[in-house]
């Protein structure tokens, strides 16, 4: 029988992850998992199992692809007629990387109101310091 796990047994730790050297794309993918709860045993599609994750030096990570600054959009829209209004990576890297991070993990999450519950459970610094040093934090390993 699969044990189902209810939303007041979940235990949340805190994962601080940085982000120099690495790389976007395959960092923010295990960070999708992580706030998600894949990792866990206890994981339950319905419920929101994940941990929170800190993101620290968010603007030293490493970026692939030859054009990918000048190439890819990022588009939002208010919903009025001829209202949308693209950014390019690079401005939005320069400008706000703390966005990039959101918007880049928000893809990688449900499209309910789960997912917008484990969206909030992301914290991303540009620098090293961060106000989350009084939770217990776990440094994330390298081989995960």
């Amino acid at each position: 029988m699969t044990k189902i796990t209810k939303p007041t047994e979940v235990k949340r730790d805190w994962i601080v992850i940085d982000a120099t050297g690495k790389r976007f794309g395959r960092m923010l993918t295990e960070v999708a998992t992580l706030l998600r709860g894949k990792h866990k045993p206890s994981y339950t599609p319905n419920v929101d199992c994940g941990d929170y994750v800190v993101i620290i030096n968010a603007s030293k990570a490493v970026y692939t692809g030859l054009n990918k600054g000048e190439d890819k959009l990022y588009h939002r829209h208010s919903g009025y007629f001829g209202s949308v209004k693209s950014e390019k990576f690079a401005e939005l890297l320069e400008k706000n990387p703390v966005k990039l991070y959101n918007l880049a993990v928000r893809g990688m999450l449900p499209k309910t109101k789960l997912g917008k519950e484990m969206i909030k459970k992301l914290k991303v610094y540009e620098g090293s310091e961060h106000p989350h040093t009084a939770q217990t934090n776990k440094a994330n390993k390298e081989g995960k």
